[in-house]
């Protein structure tokens, strides 16, 4: 009876082992693009700031509060043009995210 058995099991046994085909590898090339460095927002020609009359030492050295108000207000303009130069250089750089 094993011996049956045995004969019956082989032949089963030999129809799950069919060999299958690999799948054969597949190559995919994808492009990938990388952001290049990014450029200054600040231009090499902007220059420094100027000297403005209204600087610690010069308040300090007023000799009363007349002094001080006129040294603000002759850096006032210097100061109001510097901003107009700087703030749409300001405008132009990305936003940070």
């Amino acid at each position: 009876m094993k011996i049956l058995l045995l004969m019956a099991a082989i032949p089963l046994a030999a129809c799950s082992t069919v060999p299958t085909v690999a799948p054969q590898p597949q190559v995919v090339i994808k492009e990938v693009v990388v952001p290049g460095p990014p450029s200054p927002c600040v231009p090499k020609n902007i220059g420094g700031p100027p000297v403005y009359q209204d600087s610690d030492t010069a308040l300090r050295a007023a000799k009363d509060a007349a002094e001080r108000y006129r040294l603000m207000a002759a850096a006032r303009p210097l100061r109001m043009a510097r901003l107009n130069e700087l703030e749409p250089v300001v405008a132009s750089c990305p936003k940070e995210k």
